[in-house]
């Protein structure tokens, strides 16, 4: 229960975002590639409003001027910019101290995170050799799935450029959370917002490891319970995308995540203390596996600390042993696609 309680002091914890119309002087500016996408939009128009955002440069391949011209209009201080097209990435980049990254195709009903690697893998080799590139010392925040891949894709472009730091190539797995979050205040019958559940591994399928026995506040829960809980955390985004139905995949839940994790990333640039969030780094929190996701606290240069993975129940214990194999599996495919 360690980690629970430190992450709701901490602020782990779902936090009520409170927009300002001035900006701060400490404002920084965000590159979000795939701004014309389904969860790059809804993101776009969410850090409009953060007075974190001194400017936000819109980068796609398509349609990028009517998203910057559309979000252009909200009357907050922060400067949009829009680039379009691979010649105009670097100016989309330049001074960028933190970039968000959800390019990439959407998942469909039947495909799982891993049939999306063929494309998005070669998206995100190509973004993240650019801002090697352009912006060495920014901040990567990874959403393109799969996230257990294209996090070993980046740090392996950053490591061929010479300017790898593992405390600044994170995968954004806060969705896990949000949602734990939500469905076991749903169960509860509490403020979702007031819930915390720490969720280790990775971000797809099994590797999905929700830690329910550190839900802080803490919650009595059967083992049947947990059992569904946990599968359905698991299988929450083929949840999604069962219900558009061939439509599209989980873009709102995953912009408004997204937008959670870049914001705390904000704030610890900006030098606010204990700012925690689960995310998926180098790491040797477990000696199988290079690459994990768990509770982190960040500070100005980002990972500050790994906070690693506190006791497990005996469930969590056999989950976690179960889903290695498969992280392992997912990690040595990213990075074979760049050594390759």
């Amino acid at each position: 229960m360690f980690f629970a309680r430190f992450a709701l002091r901490s602020g782990l914890a779902q936090r009520v975002r409170s927009f300002s119309t001035s900006p701060k002087r400490d404002a920084a500016k965000v590159a979000l590639l795939g701004a014309s996408g389904g969860i790059g939009q809804p993101m776009a128009l969410l850090l409009k409003q953060s007075p974190l955002v001194s400017e936000l440069a819109l980068y796609d391949i398509v349609n990028t001027a009517g998203v910057a011209a559309d979000l252009s209009h909200v009357n907050t201080p922060a400067h949009v910019t829009r680039h379009q097209g691979l010649e105009q990435l670097p100016d989309a980049l330049r001074d960028a101290k933190v970039v968000a990254i959800p390019a990439g195709v959407p998942r469909k009903p039947g495909m799982t995170r891993d049939d999306l690697f063929n494309t998005n893998a070669s998206i995100v080799r190509q973004l993240t050799e650019t801002s090697a590139m352009t912006c060495p010392d920014a901040i990567i925040c990874i959403i393109s799935n799969p996230v257990n891949s294209t996090v070993p894709i980046t740090a392996e472009v950053f490591k061929r450029a010479g300017v790898f730091d593992p405390r600044k190539i994170l995968g954004v797995t806060t969705l896990d959370v949000v949602r734990a979050n939500t469905f076991v205040a749903e169960l509860a019958n509490s403020n979702p917002q007031n819930v915390s559940v720490p969720v280790i591994g990775g971000h797809s399928g099994i590797t999905i490891l929700p830690l329910l026995s550190q839900t802080a506040p803490s919650v009595s829960l059967t083992p049947d319970q947990i059992q569904k809980l946990t599968t359905r955390i698991q299988n929450a985004g083929t949840e999604v995308v069962e219900a558009k139905a061939g439509t599209g995949s989980a873009t709102l839940s995953m912009a408004f995540a997204g937008v959670r994790f870049v914001t705390s990333i904000l704030e610890a640039l900006s030098g606010k203390p204990n700012v925690v969030e689960c995310a998926f780094v180098e790491s040797d929190v477990h000696p199988d596996v290079k690459y994990f996701a768990n509770p982190i606290r960040f500070g100005p240069n980002g990972v500050e600390e790994n906070l690693g993975i506190g006791k497990l129940s005996d469930f969590e214990a056999e989950k976690l042993k179960e889903l290695i194999p498969e992280l392992q599996k997912n990690i040595a495919k990213g990075e074979a696609f760049v050594k390759q």
